[in-house]
């Protein structure tokens, strides 16, 4: 198992398993890894230090190692620790508490706000000239980026 550092473009920081080396950079080379905050493909690998077991009497032998409960929570320093497990919170209750209509989002939103749908929290994609519009007409709007991690299964 390699576990490498890594680092997204927007400069979240984050902790990354994997079979190998060659594991790593055919996911990478196909978009695969991405920031568990932001969604950024723009993966770069950062200095990390490698563990060097030089005795054995040291440490006694384990066949199994511990899998990281949440990719996403695996961060560089303590605050960002702490913010990851919050946004994550955070993208939990929105999963659980939204309704998800996708691209329809501005319409479903107006439905809503004019009474011609049932009243209910609602998460989706519009543009930003779309989310500026909502705004203007008086229809809360708030953006969120979804960590990618909640869109679908862990691995």
């Amino acid at each position: 198992m390699k576990v490498l550092d890594l680092q997204c473009a927007q400069g979240h920081s984050f902790e990354g398993w994997f079979g190998s080396e060659e594991d790593f950079q055919s996911q990478q080379a196909r978009a695969l890894v991405q920031c568990p905050l932001c969604g950024d493909a723009s993966i770069s690998k950062k200095l990390s230090a490698p563990r060097l077991n030089l005795s054995r009497a040291s440490a006694p032998e384990t066949s199994q190692r511990a899998e990281p409960s949440d990719k996403a929570l695996a961060v560089a320093g303590p605050q960002d620790a702490d913010m990851a497990k919050r946004w994550m919170e955070i993208g939990r209750h929105l999963m659980a508490n939204t309704t998800d209509v996708g691209q329809n989002f501005a319409e479903e939103a107006r439905k809503i706000h004019y009474g011609e749908a049932p009243e209910r929290g609602i998460r989706g994609q519009t543009s930003a000239r779309e989310a500026r519009e909502l705004m203007e007409e008086g229809i809360g709007v708030l953006p969120f980026a979804l960590p990618e991690a909640l869109k679908g299964p862990l691995q």
